[in-house]
Formats: C-alpha cells, sequence, structure tokens
C-alpha cells in the first residue's frame, strides 16, 4: 500500500468513518455509469460517487470488502460480463477488473473479507452459476459451484462466513447458501416466507441477520423480511419499506440497512428516487433517509464496506508501528499459490489456487518452454521456475519468472550457473537459492546457486551441499534455507543462511529415507511430505517436520491423503499444500494440513490436469507476508 493510501487511512480512522463501515455504493439504470454514495450511519441524500468502467449500470451485482468494491454483470443491449473495481473509500471512477464467466444480468453479490461472488442472472434465460474474485487479484472470475434452482432477480446477504442467496424469478422462493471459504454448489436454506415476493428484491446483512425486502408482486412489494445467517430455516416478517417498489439495491453496516431507488410497484413502473432504513436488531417498517441522485430504476445494485460483520478487526489502528508491510489489505493477498508445468509428456500449465480458500486450481498462465523436473520458489512478489528437463534426458539452465500479483505468462529471468534437473530451491524476501540437482557430469551435483529476486540476470556460486544429491525437498524461514532428503536415496538436512554465502552445514536427518518428496513452511517449522522411498511399495505417505532455527532431527506430523512422489508443495504462513505427483500414475490431488498442528492431510480440490514432476511456489511462504 502506497504511503499516502496509508495516511488517508489514518485519517479515516481518526474520523471514525472507515472503521464503521460507513460507505454505501449503489449503481443507476438504465444502463448508466452513474453510480451513488451513501453514508449509512447517518440521514440525508446521497452523493455522487464515480461511473461504472462501461455503461452496465442495468442488472449488475456489486459485491464489497471494506477496501474494494466490484461491480459484475448488466445489460448494454445485449448482456455483458464486464467487471468493473474500485477502491471504496474515495470518489473516483471505476476500472477494468476482467469478466465473468458467462454473460448476464440481474445477479446478485455477497461478499467475504477476501472473496466476491456473484450468483444467478439471466442470458436471458435464467442461470444457475455462481462465480467468485478474489479481491485483491485482478482477474477473470472462476467457477464456485451451481444455484439449486437457476433464477435471476435474487438477493444476496451474508455474514463473514456465509453467503445466502434468497428468492428470485423463474419464480422461486428457495432460499440457497453458501460457505464462502468453499467451493461447491448451494446447499438449501429455506423458504421464503408465502406472503411475500419471490424476486427482484434486494438485501443487506449484519453479522447475524439477514434483511430484503420488495419485489415483483404489486400486491406485496413493499413486504421486509428476515433471516438468521448462522441457522437454517424459512424467512420471517420484519416490516414493510416506505414504497411499494422492486428492482431497489440495498447496502448495509453492522446496524442498518438502506433500501435504495427502483421502480414503483411493477418493472417497467415510473423509478423513484426513495431511500430508506432499518435497524437490522429490530423489526419494524422502515424510514424516510433521504433521496438519491436520481430517479434509479430498473434493477440497480448495492454493496458497502460494513455489510455483514466486515469492519469489525477489519483495520489495523493507527500506531507509530503501523508499516506497510504489515496492513491487513496486503495479508488477505497472501496465499497465492502456483503449481508448475510437469509430465509426462511436459507442459507449460501453470495452475494457481489461493491456499486460504479451498477449491480446484484455476489456469494462471504459461512457462516460457514446456519442462518437468524443475524446482519453483518464490519471493513476495515473483515466483520462479528453475531448471529442469526440457528434453529427456538432458537438463536445462532456463529460470523463468512470474509476477506473482499478475496472471499471465512467465518471462525469461537469466540462466543457472550449472544446468540441472531435479534440483531444489526457495527463497526469502530478497534471494532466491538453489540446490543440488542432477547432469550428465555429475549424477548428483552438490552445487549451490543464488540470484537476488528483484535483478534479472544469471545466478551465482553459492558454496556446496554437504552430499551431492537431486530430488530434494527444500524449506525456507526468512533467514535459513533447508535442504531435505533427495538421491542418492538419503535423508540428510543441510542449511544454509540465505544471507550469506558458503558450504552448507549438516542439520539432522528425516524420519525416513526418502526423494521427491515436497516441502511447506511457516516462519519457523518446515515441513516435508510424501517421495520416492527407493523400496517397494516405493511411494510415501508420510510428512514430517523440523523447527528451522533449531539444528535437529525430524518428528513425525503426520500423513498425506494418497502416498505419492514427485509432488509439489506451497504454503502461507498458516496452510501447506502439496499438490499433484505420482503412484507412480499421476495425480491431480491436492492436499493441505495446518503447519502448526500435527496430523493427517485433509482434502483441498484437485489440480486442472493430473501431473507428476511438478513444483510448486507461493507468496507467503515461510514468514515472507509480514
Amino acid at each position: 500500500m502506497a504511503i499516502w493510501n496509508i495516511k488517508e487511512r489514518y485519517n479515516l480512522t481518526r474520523n471514525n468513518e472507515a472503521t464503521r463501515g460507513d460507505i454505501g455504493v449503489v449503481s443507476s439504470s438504465p444502463a448508466s455509469p452513474t453510480v451513488d454514495k451513501i453514508q449509512i450511519s447517518t440521514t440525508g441524500n446521497s452523493t455522487t460517487y464515480g461511473n461504472l468502467a462501461s455503461d452496465a449500470g442495468n442488472g449488475g451485482g456489486m459485491a464489497g470488502s471494506t477496501t474494494r468494491i466490484l461491480h459484475g454483470g448488466g445489460n448494454q443491449g445485449p448482456q455483458v460480463n464486464d467487471i468493473s473495481y474500485k477502491e471504496i473509500v474515495s470518489n473516483g471512477n471505476f476500472s477494468d477488473f476482467g469478466d465473468l464467466t458467462q454473460a448476464r444480468q440481474m445477479i446478485a453479490g455477497v461478499a467475504s473479507h477476501t472473496k466476491a461472488i456473484f450468483a444467478g442472472g439471466r442470458t436471458p434465460s435464467a442461470q444457475n452459476t455462481i462465480d467468485f474474485n478474489i479481491f485483491a487479484s485482478l482477474g477473470n472470475s472462476i467457477d464456485f459451484g451451481d444455484l439449486s434452482v437457476a433464477r435471476f432477480g435474487l438477493s444476496g446477504v451474508q455474514s463473514t462466513t456465509r453467503g445466502v442467496f434468497p428468492g428470485g424469478g423463474n419464480p422461486a422462493n428457495v432460499i440457497d447458501f453458501v460457505t464462502m471459504a468453499s467451493a461447491g454448489n448451494a446447499t438449501d436454506f429455506g423458504d421464503i416466507g408465502t406472503s411475500t415476493a419471490y424476486n427482484y428484491f434486494a438485501g443487506g446483512s449484519s453479522e447475524t441477520r439477514g434483511v430484503f425486502g420488495g419485489g415483483g408482486d404489486p400486491s406485496n412489494a413493499s413486504i421486509i423480511n428476515y433471516i438468521e445467517i448462522a441457522t437454517t430455516g424459512n424467512s420471517q416478517d420484519f416490516g414493510d419499506l416506505t414504497v411499494n417498489r422492486i428492482t431497489m439495491a440495498a447496502v448495509s453496516n453492522s446496524n442498518r440497512v438502506c433500501f435504495s431507488s427502483g421502480q414503483q410497484n411493477t418493472p417497467g413502473g415510473p423509478g423513484t428516487n426513495v431511500v430508506d432504513f432499518v435497524t437490522i436488531t429490530t423489526t419494524g417498517d422502515a424510514t424516510d433517509f433521504g433521496d438519491a441522485t436520481g430517479n434509479h430504476g430498473f434493477k440497480t445494485a448495492g454493496h458497502s464496506n460494513g455489510h455483514g460483520g466486515l469492519p469489525l478487526g477489519e483495520f489495523q489502528r493507527p500506531s507509530v508501528t503501523y508499516m506497510p508491510g504489515t496492513s491487513l489489505t496486503m495479508l488477505a493477498a497472501t496465499g497465492r499459490s502456483l503449481h508448475m508445468g510437469g509430465g509426462s509428456p511436459n507442459t507449460a500449465n501453470i495452475d494457481m489456487f489461493h491456499i486460504p480458500h479451498l477449491g480446484n486450481s484455476t489456469n494462471f498462465g504459461n512457462l516460457v518452454t514446456a519442462r518437468a523436473q524443475m524446482t519453483a520458489c518464490a519471493g513476495r512478489t515473483r515466483g520462479f521456475c528453475v531448471g529442469g528437463e526440457i528434453s529427456a534426458p538432458n537438463p536445462s539452465d532456463q529460470v523463468d519468472y512470474i509476477e506473482m500479483a499478475s496472471q499471465g505468462n512467465a518471462a525469461d529471468f537469466g540462466n543457472l550457473d550449472t544446468a540441472h534437473r531435479l534440483p531444489g530451491a526457495t527463497a526469502n524476501l530478497t534471494r532466491a537459492v538453489n540446490m543440488g540437482g542432477t547432469n550428465p557430469s555429475t549424477s548428483t551435483g552438490d552445487v549451490i546457486q543464488y540470484a537476488t529476486i528483484a535483478t534479472v540476470g544469471n545466478w551465482s556460486d553459492f558454496g556446496n551441499l554437504t552430499t551431492g544429491r537431486h530430488s530434494a525437498a527444500n524449506i525456507a524461514s526468512p533467514t535459513r534455507a533447508v535442504a531435505g532428503g533427495g538421491i542418492n536415496v538419503n535423508n540428510i538436512l543441510d542449511y544454509v543462511t540465505i544471507a550469506s554465502t558458503g558450504n552448507a552445514t549438516d542439520f539432522g536427518d528425516l524420519t525416513q529415507v526418502r526423494n521427491l518428496n515436497a516441502s511447506v513452511s511457516n516462519a519457523t517449522r518446515g515441513v516435508c511430505g510424501g517421495g520416492n522411498k527407493g523400496s517397494s511399495p516405493n511411494s510415501s505417505n508420510e510428512i514430517d517436520y523440523v523447527t528451522i532455527a533449531s539444528a535437529g532431527n525430524a518428528t513425525d506430523f503426520g500423513d498425506l491423503t494418497v502416498a505419492r512422489w514427485a509432488l509439489g508443495g506451497m504454503s502461507n504462513s498458516t496452510r501447506g499444500a502439496f499438490a499433484g505427483g505420482a503412484v507412480p500414475g499421476d495425480k491431480d490431488e491436492i492436499d493441505f494440513i495446518t503447519i502448526a498442528s500435527t496430523g493427517d492431510a485433509a482434502d483441498f480440490g484437485d489440480l486442472i490436469a493430473a501431473a507428476q514432476y511438478v513444483s510448486g511456489c507461493a507468496d507467503s511462504h515461510g514468514g515472507l507476508q509480514g
């Protein structure tokens, strides 16, 4: 985060604006780019906020975090898949974010601290699609799952963990919910009360209660319903709006829901500029709040930076120790993991998944050259694909790099001092280190090489391992790199101090002799998983760990879900993920562990395609995130 943004956030916090989650944003319609802003905790008229990146306000959906707002879909004649975004705390125009998986309008948006989810809509037929985006990362939406019933004009309410989708036109009186951390199909929550219209309404929420009102039936278009988000069950009567209307927008903080604009009584009816509000914790009729900037009509959309309990604990309080590297906005972005290449045959594929959120991987881009038997590592901002085998059995000295924050293809970084396949690499914030490998002249190399992450160029000599090897696992803290196992088949652990150069020092031993294992780490603990034991059955499910700062033998941690070797490892400060591999057939499994707690791995999701001899890296392993 830039220093001027830190200062702005400091001032907002002093004024108690940002911490209240008080900003509500409402789009206009028909087919207008105009966006209004509401200060939810006060009363008064809306003010002009900015413009969308396209004139797609008719029937789009909004989803917001405490720092960023997204608008997805809409109608410019045909339906569109555009996603616009902006930083929520300051007025201004939106910019292009990416695209939905499907062009559609009349969609609903919900959001957690880190994830925006868009559900339903029409193309013009009703759809059951659920997409998601990570707020911190520009790019196209990813498939999340499906609604139980295809529908449009539905509402969305949420807590910090659950998104709930009431109603919608087909028509349907169903209420579905999803757990936002885990991709998958929606689950039945209950039904909408029988006296309430089923579609074209809007909703907001606190951390515990969702409130939605209006609807497509003139006889009951003033009715407001509510649900308790943590439980399941049918909606209940809350009260009435000040004016019968449909297709309005709603914004909320922890205390209030404001209902803005819409059309009076029926689709095609006159637009209204009415804004009214309710207090979420009580039931009763809405009260006049003020006026919107215009008579915004058919299918507006709204969201806020304070819905569903998001403001609670979100902002770091100003202090003399407040530094860019500790901002919670930055921390929310950590955990981007890349899974690279593999064979056979060799591929150039780069998969991506976000470690805090279970689910299948998605496409990130491609390597410069398809290859397998390489290694990967990453600092905070850059990831590397190092060495490998482009054509058997010859090793490569090629190093590709990727900007972790930007989806796209890898670029050439430089070359290793010595070509190697099956090497092992790791990194801290400033330096990448590659240990061992094999080539025709050294079947088990002991060479250690390094590069400065920020400077494109060739790698340099660092020193030597205690024992020549390839196919070892590599662990890092901010200060130390540890190599574990490898061929010749061994259980040896070596370490180096990353900031200096010199030969490796003996650290201890793994619990089991093996190679082609993978590793993950936080700032204090390194964990090795899987591998080839060199004896039948050769695939290992063993996971063991070391305390990186203290030399000594590894200790048993637990087991993988599937025994395998030639897999990849990725981690943030809390979770480690093990992906792909062979048993010997190719595998697509992704397992995860909580690094601080011993125990068996659990299922995370699947790779796009099964692969072995892969490698992986993440932007926040080894304590790098803070």
